[in-house]
């Protein structure tokens, strides 16, 4: 009767902890996977920031930008020899304060032979962009990439 009165004891003890009432999870599980090829809102000027449609907003950014930077090239006269008609790429870091930096150009050499001043006008042009609301993330601002094509048509 001991032996059966301890292990009955025993029992209760031991169990006690497997008895009792369901802790409360309070283990909060986190995304931590996170998509950086895109962003949730683009950057976007002054006179784009008030449409709701992400995708009006990311066309009038677009339209905005190489229509300021092309109004400032079409103010320079460049002379050529032969004829150019091809697209360079643009590369801008839309930085996380809003800042647009220019970060290179990739062009032919055709076109660097006959332009050679074209990176620093394009440069200048960048330059004197306006401040633009940046990109996005989760709610907080990020820096992104923004590669610009533009169109070069001259004839000598």
């Amino acid at each position: 009767m001991r032996i059966f009165s301890f292990l009955l004891v025993f029992l209760c003890i031991a169990s006690c902890d497997r008895l009792s009432l369901s802790k409360n999870n309070t283990t909060q599980y986190l995304d931590t996977v996170v998509d950086f090829t895109s962003v949730d809102t683009h950057p976007s000027f002054k006179e784009c920031d008030s449409l709701i449609d992400a995708s009006k907003k990311q066309t009038c950014f677009r339209k905005t930008i190489h229509r300021k930077i092309g109004m400032e090239l079409q103010q320079h006269t460049f002379t050529i020899v032969d004829s150019l008609n091809e697209t360079v790429l643009v590369d801008l870091i839309i930085a996380k304060d809003g800042v647009i930096n220019f970060k290179g150009i990739q062009a032919s050499k055709l076109l660097k032979q006959q332009l050679p001043k074209f990176d620093s006008l394009v440069k200048s042009s960048v330059d004197q962009l306006d401040k633009v609301y940046p990109a996005i993330k989760r709610g907080i601002p990020v820096t992104t990439k923004y590669q610009l094509p533009i169109k070069i048509q001259l004839k000598n």
